[in-house]
């Protein structure tokens, strides 16, 4: 069977990120790391190829310089159990240069877009009745961190 895995293009910090995230994410762990010879030219001694798992997903990374940062159109997306877990994810991503977005969406320093998403949102966006659903979709909508006391607030309003 063929795998597919995500591979993470670094401008030239990848060994920091990837200890940075395994640290992170519960369930995680660095597999392998190999460095560029000191013979090559600007990158001796950076991350040529790195294995590491985040809540036991495979994932590559490298540093390779400038040419391609990181865009929105691909994030990381993050099953949060409560707003306390929220709270630390947000909190320690957003540090040191990350920058907050809308809808629970950030990047890191990086500028490794993540989804920091509790469990429960998704529970009152998909809610039977399309009313909550609906009051719980345009209270997120207004959010850059998710709160879920406040969307649970807004989807019990009448």
């Amino acid at each position: 069977m063929t795998d597919v895995t995500p591979f993470l293009w670094f401008d030239d910090d990848a060994a920091a990120a990837i200890d940075f995230y395994t640290e992170l994410i519960p369930g995680s762990e660095i597999v392998s790391i190999s460095r560029y010879p000191d013979e090559v030219p600007g990158m001796g001694g950076k991350v040529m190829h790195a294995h590491f798992r985040l809540a036991g997903r495979d994932y590559f990374a490298m540093d390779a310089g400038p040419q391609f940062p990181f865009t929105e159109a691909v994030s990381l997306y993050v099953s949060c159990a409560d707003q306390a877990d929220v709270d630390r994810c947000w909190t320690a991503l957003v540090a040191d240069g990350g920058q907050e977005q809308p809808c629970g969406w950030l990047k890191d320093r990086w500028g490794l877009s993540w989804q920091i998403i509790p469990d429960r949102l998704m529970e009152l966006i998909r809610d039977p009745d399309p009313q909550r659903a609906h009051r719980a979709v345009q209270a997120m909508l207004q959010m850059s961190k998710i709160d879920i006391g406040a969307v649970e607030a807004a989807a019990a309003a009448a």
